[in-house]
């Protein structure tokens, strides 16, 4: 992902800063704890298409 994308990119909740993950490919607002999807290379950041993540899934993520 191009980083200059991802610096303009926030959560559409709370407006913080998302974290690219490589595999699955997502972007991911650690402060609300959801993952959002791509949809043929476009981010899907729609607050009702988050993804709930446990603590543990948060801690897992590989960025």
């Amino acid at each position: 992902m191009d980083n200059k994308l991802l610096d303009i990119l926030v959560c559409p909740l709370c407006n913080s800063k998302l974290t690219y993950i490589k595999q699955p490919k997502q972007l991911v607002c650690r402060f609300d704890r959801l993952s959002f999807s791509f949809d043929e290379d476009i981010p899907v950041l729609l607050p009702e298409s988050g993804k709930s993540l446990t603590n543990e899934e948060l801690e897992n993520l590989n960025e």
